[in-house]
């Protein structure tokens, strides 16, 4: 006979945990694109592929503010802002603040934020100086440093490919020098994209073992865990195969969870339902990505708690998802 759920949580360090990320299982999350302009040009980049890169960019602040109170009112709780660059436009960004106070930015950290938007905000990072100027046209990391170095708000999400595995020593050595937070993600190709940084099998053995390594040397800078490290690096499944997506895109399904909520609004204010995603223009089969894995994995609790240890890697999943995306919360000590 299997262990039960009340056999797992009679564990107090694992009920502690549990009664801590569960507080926030009200987050429901769409994703918005702010503006069609970007002051990079990086090889392989999701936005620049497929129709939501020729949207009108709507830069009346108003309309942006009636879509938020909208989607405030249909049980929205915390946004991603996004594509292209949403920098750009920070009194855009500030009116979604002003509106859904929960939330995060990804961007390419080349531009401070005002310090009244306070979201979290999520640094491309994709490898030392010279692969910046390979696949982003510039170095970046002095730059976003000078930008986000010792802002409370910043995580530095070091993108892996197969080329720069071993230059992520360097990186989060001279993040953490200015007192930064690292997490990491995994290039995750578009659909037709033949370029030099998709992972194979090797380049995903190296990344676990390179993860692993900073999450060690580095505890109080990564915001990572082993099982983190364990489903992003699987070189046999996806994301998508081994939790099978609820994005809408790869999910029917309308009547629950993401299916029923999520959208993804391109910078005109509309959205299609068949491409929603978190990343859209993704190959699903080889998608690894971290914001991703952030809404894959802890929908499926289920499938962790036949176990007391799968459920604690599900915890530390969870827990670091939170530390990544929502200001404010605290990472704890790793259960597994």
């Amino acid at each position: 006979m299997g262990v039960t759920f009340k056999q797992i949580l009679s564990d107090p360090v694992i009920d502690e945990r549990w009664n801590k990320v569960k507080q926030y299982f009200f987050l429901r999350e769409s994703t918005y694109d702010m503006t069609c302009r970007c002051n990079l040009k990086c090889d392989g980049c999701y936005y620049y592929i497929g129709d939501k890169q020729y949207a009108k960019d709507e830069m009346d602040t108003e309309k942006w503010r009636d879509l938020l109170t909208a989607e405030k009112d249909r049980g929205i709780t915390f946004v991603v802002l996004a594509g292209a660059e949403p920098s750009l436009v920070p009194e855009l960004c500030k009116v979604c603040y002003d509106v859904i106070p929960l939330g995060a930015i990804a961007s390419n950290g080349l531009k401070p934020f005002p310090e009244d938007i306070g979201y979290r905000i999520h640094i491309s990072v994709w490898g030392d100086d010279e692969e910046s100027r390979k696949f982003r046209g510039r170095a970046c990391l002095d730059q976003q440093l000078k930008s986000f170095g010792g802002d409370e708000r910043a995580v530095f999400v070091y993108t892996f490919t197969r080329r720069n595995v071993d230059q992520v020593g360097s990186v989060v050595e001279r993040i953490a020098a200015h007192g930064g937070k690292v997490h990491f993600n995994m290039f995750s190709p578009t659909g037709g994209y033949t370029g030099e940084l998709t992972m194979d099998a090797e380049a995903l053995h190296r990344t676990r073992e390179k993860m692993l390594e900073m999450l060690d040397r580095y505890p109080e800078t990564v915001l990572y865990s082993r099982y983190n490290a364990e489903v992003h690096t699987d070189p046999e499944r996806s994301l998508h195969a081994r939790f099978k997506c609820p994005y809408p895109r790869c999910n029917s399904d309308t009547r629950l969870g993401l299916g029923r909520s999520f959208r993804q609004y391109r910078s005109d204010l509309t959205w299609d339902r068949s491409v929603a995603c978190c990343v859209p223009d993704t190959d699903c089969s080889d998608c690894r990505h971290y914001a991703a894995g952030s809404a894959i994995v802890t929908a499926r609790m289920a499938q962790h708690v036949g176990s007391e240890l799968e459920f604690k890697k599900w915890l530390d999943y969870v827990d670091t998802y939170l530390a990544v995306w929502v200001q404010g919360y605290e990472k704890g000590t790793n259960l597994c």
